[in-house]
């Protein structure tokens, strides 16, 4: 299984030549509701524009994978030992990758760089 970061996510809306190792991804293919915010938040500074028409529940609510609902609890405790970033998306999403025992879908070097061939997807 695998969850995919924020970039995978806006390049699979985009189509761009980035995304097009997940559709050769097999197994299920997850989102983080730490996902959905960032998304919200880049739209609402104008970071990222969507489609014509198009709602972030468009980009997160997508026949290709799942929003997951991890025990904020445990996500959270499993964040504060992921000190390597100051990035609190980048932390949610990997902690939340972390707590699960899944991949992490990513073109993010320091990501892949800190996590590890075995436990990233690279994009």
């Amino acid at each position: 299984m695998t969850l995919l970061d924020t970039n995978a996510v806006i390049w699979a809306h985009t189509r761009h030549a980035r995304s097009r190792r997940l559709v050769r991804l097999h197994g299920r293919r997850y989102v983080s509701p730490a996902t959905v915010l960032e998304l919200q938040m880049l739209v609402e500074a104008g970071r990222i524009t969507l489609a014509p028409k198009a709602t972030v529940d468009d980009l997160v609510y997508n026949q290709d994978w799942l929003l997951d609902d991890p025990p904020a609890v445990a996500w959270f405790e499993q964040a504060t030992t992921v000190g390597w970033t100051r990035d609190p998306f980048d932390r949610l999403i990997v902690a939340h990758a972390q707590l699960r025992g899944w991949r992490l879908a990513t073109g993010d070097g320091h990501l892949i760089e800190r996590l590890g061939a075995g436990k990233t997807f690279e994009l």
